[in-house]
């Protein structure tokens, strides 16, 4: 195909809806900058900005090509039209080189050039230049740090590994298991393998569902590396998450976790000395320090963070972005723990970056990754015996990632339900469902969506309230100011005792429709009264960073009617602090009744109700449906036209296309 000919085919399918402007604009600006760039190249270019705007970092040619359609889900009147365009793409890297030398792409192989090329061909990998250098250096820091050795604070060689073996011991007491039966494990306590693996490198992966100790085994490693530091000031510790609300339950779980190693173990350790050093949780942006009106933050390699240790929680919230702009930012000597799921769903933008790291690591039903010195040096430092790979180790970073197992806070019915969802057992799933109809988990099959309205207004049998609970706090607004604080607490916290999880943002199933029908059902009852786009008790969540305001996308608050005849404001609960706005600078929010799975990463709430939408789609995937299940805490409704909607997302697995894996590969 020609180039003309090309874009008269890419103008179609943009007219058609299957691509994006912004796709189709790529590929007349390759045929611009170079006039010699073949009809091949401008599909293949326009096709990458479509994967990218769809989460993928690249476009792997050979695995693409496969099989397009597992990809693109384009509907059926495409498939035609696609095969017959995907003829002209080389199948390979070599063809690919041949085809495309000129101007728009530069050529690596290895990854080691410079250049100014908007777009780069590595292997049989083609990128827009951003994501292949996002993912270069992502990888190039994560070998690094996995491989050191030389650790400062009593690490590498130099370890007291006496002295380690008896903080182990105090830290992870077993007499705690006693106390706690549910708290005995069989095997390694892989919490405490965790931690020695943390002491051998500069990066550690620790990875596991709900309630399996993530926080809990981060407050010990924390303590440990205090305890071993030999500076005058303690060690400079910064905590981390995607957004606000995960970030302060970050903050939260491990000062809960401190208090109670404090209370056992009194002044056996300076814990209070060093609880200054322990500032407040951040989101990442806040933590690097975003230059208004740039993508550019004021900490870089050049002016990087200071700080020995960084927590970063949700992980597999993370995308490429900002994992290399945040390991960018790191000194070279700090410690970075990265805490997260492997299972839920990835970022929004491109990359799966948890994902990829995680894929060597062992898992439950996988062969151990672990070779024999890691297994020696976890023996030395905790007496735990973790088993050992009986092929060649799988490298340098699954050497640095622990999974942990055993979750404490999924026993019942909810965690039934995620671990069959998440092994691809559909019908496991449904018949946990359908086990108690006013039980834990409760399904209810129906086609009108107006049964989510009436579930936000009452809750149902075995887990009533919805979101009436936080709205009867709204209406005792107390008349002293000195109270109002402590009101409003309990009205945000009330929120989050119930919410709506959506598949799909649009449609009666979706977060517009179903934000508009609660809303309206809501104030059909008189629990709210609307006066406008503003009004008391309106939920809203925040869908752009404004670190002028305090504010950050995903940030979700509730507008009140401050003390006195002010106008509204929104206020916004970080950890214990209250943080308000006022409603006139709040340009970029939305109603928050019900949220999209993907925003409600994060946090927890006590009652979860997850809509499917009636048609098969994509997007309701395994990791999608997972993740809805996991925020729930004490009871969980599926909503669906049919059942079986979760059995075919628990098949369905995400994919994104990606080259950090195989750069992970390559020293």
């Amino acid at each position: 195909m020609t180039p003309d000919e090309v874009l008269s085919v890419l103008q179609a399918w943009r007219a058609a809806g299957w691509i994006r402007a912004l796709d189709l604009a790529l590929a007349r600006f390759l045929n611009e900058l170079d006039a010699q760039a073949p009809g091949s190249l401008l599909l293949a270019a326009a096709l990458l900005a479509h994967l990218e705007g769809r989460g993928h970092s690249c476009l792997p040619l050979r695995v693409f090509l496969r099989d397009p359609q597992a990809t693109l889900a384009w509907p059926p009147a495409a498939t035609a039209e696609l095969a017959a365009a995907l003829q002209a793409l080389p199948v390979d890297g070599p063809a690919a080189r041949a085809a495309w030398a000129g101007r728009a792409v530069m050529q690596i192989d290895p990854a080691d050039g410079q250049g100014t090329s908007p777009l780069v061909l590595c292997g049989d990998r083609l990128y827009l230049r951003r994501y292949w250098h996002h993912e270069l250096r992502v990888a190039t820091d994560v070998l690094a740090r996995a491989l050191a050795r030389d650790v400062p604070d009593g690490g590498g060689n130099n370890l007291d590994r006496t002295r380690v073996r008896a903080l182990m011991d105090l830290l992870f007491l077993p007499a705690a298991a006693a106390k706690d039966p549910s708290a005995a494990t069989a095997g390694p306590d892989w919490q405490k393998v965790a931690c020695a693996v943390a002491l051998r490198g500069r990066l550690t992966l620790l990875t596991g569902g709900p309630g399996t100790g993530k926080t809990y085994t981060a407050a010990r490693l924390l303590v440990l590396l205090q305890a071993l530091h030999t500076g005058v000031q303690p060690l400079r510790v910064a905590l981390a998450a995607p957004t606000g609300k995960a970030a302060a339950r970050l903050r939260q779980s491990i000062g809960t976790a401190l208090q109670g190693l404090h209370d056992r173990l009194g002044d056996t350790l300076p814990l209070a000395d060093w609880a200054p050093s322990l500032g407040p949780a951040q989101t990442l942006h806040a933590l690097l320090g975003p230059r208004p009106g740039t993508r550019r933050f004021r900490h870089d390699a050049a002016n990087p963070l200071d700080v020995d240790l960084l927590f970063v929680d949700e992980a597999s919230m993370v995308h490429l972005e900002m994992m290399a702009t945040l390991l960018d930012a790191l000194p070279a000597g700090a410690r970075v723990v990265l805490l997260g799921d492997r299972d839920q769903l990835a970022s929004v933008e491109a990359g799966a970056v948890m994902g990829d790291l995680c894929q060597g690591a062992g898992g439950a039903a996988a062969a151990s990754p672990y070779s024999a010195a890691t297994a020696d040096w976890v023996r030395q430092l905790t007496g735990e015996t973790i088993p050992v790979t009986d092929a060649a180790p799988a490298g340098a970073l699954s050497q640095q990632t622990v999974v942990l197992r055993q979750s404490r806070r999924f026993g019942g019915p909810i965690g039934n339900l995620a671990l069959s969802v998440n092994r691809g057992d559909g019908a496991a799933a449904l018949a946990t469902l359908r086990a108690e109809p006013e039980g834990e988990v409760v399904l209810i099959e129906t086609a009108d969506a107006g049964a989510v309205a009436r579930l936000a207004l009452e809750g149902r049998p075995g887990a009533r309230g919805g979101y009436r609970t936080y709205l009867d706090v709204l209406g005792q607004q107390p008349d002293a100011a000195e109270d109002f604080g402590a009101w409003a607490s309990a009205v945000l916290r009330h929120f989050d005792d119930f919410r709506v999880l959506c598949a799909v943002r649009e449609g009666p199933w979706g977060v517009s429709g179903l934000n508009a029908g609660i809303e309206r059902a809501l104030s059909e009852h008189g629990l709210l009264q609307r006066r406008g786009e503003w009004y008391p008790g309106r939920p809203v969540m925040v869908t752009r960073n404004d670190p002028a305001l305090g504010v950050f996308n995903g940030d979700i608050g509730v507008v009140l009617q401050p003390p006195g005849t002010g106008p509204l404001r929104a206020y916004f609960l970080n950890g214990a602090t209250l943080h308000s706005v006022s409603v006139g600078r709040l340009a970029d929010v939305e109603t928050a009744f019900a949220l999209t799975v993907h925003k409600s990463q994060g946090s927890e709430f006590a009652h979860v109700v997850l809509v499917l939408p009636p048609e098969d789609s994509a997007v309701v995937t395994r990791e999608l449906a997972y993740t809805g299940i996991t925020r729930a805490k004490s009871a969980f409704t599926l909503v669906a036209r049919q059942a079986q909607g979760l059995a075919r997302a628990s098949g369905r697995l995400t994919s994104r296309l990606s080259g950090l894996q195989d750069m992970l590969r390559t020293p």
